[in-house]
């Protein structure tokens, strides 16, 4: 696992991006509708919540050390997956399959359900190394350290 410990800040950079993206499509989802259907208010709230988590993750540790609990960092990663799967299997069966031809708010339906998707897949790696390094350091009775990226 300590060789899967150098990829966590790409996957930081990658969830930032695909966080971005993930946001500019459930905005626009969620902009034709005055009461837009929960899902896409999840969505919404799910990029904005990965956002934050990320700036935790990313700033706390080396401008506010004191502050930064990594079993926190870890809670919301775990939470963050969590979020990512739910969501994204919630829009898949809401809005099913459907051929949208030349459609935008199908195929923008589309590709945040996509997204979704490719991030649970990155918060799941994420969750998997960063566990199991919190896992061996206290096996070891020692303190993690945080893998800081982005």
């Amino acid at each position: 696992m300590e060789s899967l410990n150098r990829y966590i800040p790409y996957a930081h950079m990658i969830a930032t991006v695909f966080g971005l993206i993930e946001l500019g499509l459930t905005c626009y989802l969620v902009s034709p509708w005055w009461r837009a259907p929960g899902i896409y208010a999840f969505m919404l709230f799910s990029s904005v919540w990965t956002l934050l988590v990320l700036i935790y993750i990313a700033l706390f540790p080396p401008y506010f050390p004191k502050t930064f609990q990594r079993t926190i960092a870890l809670a919301l990663e775990w939470i963050t997956m969590i979020f990512w799967f739910a969501g994204s299997i919630a829009l898949a069966v809401y809005f099913g399959s459907p051929s949208c031809g030349a459609g935008t708010f199908c195929g923008c339906v589309e590709a945040a359900t996509a997204f979704g998707f490719l991030l649970w897949v990155t918060f799941l790696f994420i969750v998997i190394v960063d566990t199991m390094a919190t896992l061996k350091g206290r096996a070891r009775g020692q303190r993690a350290k945080p893998v800081v990226g982005v």
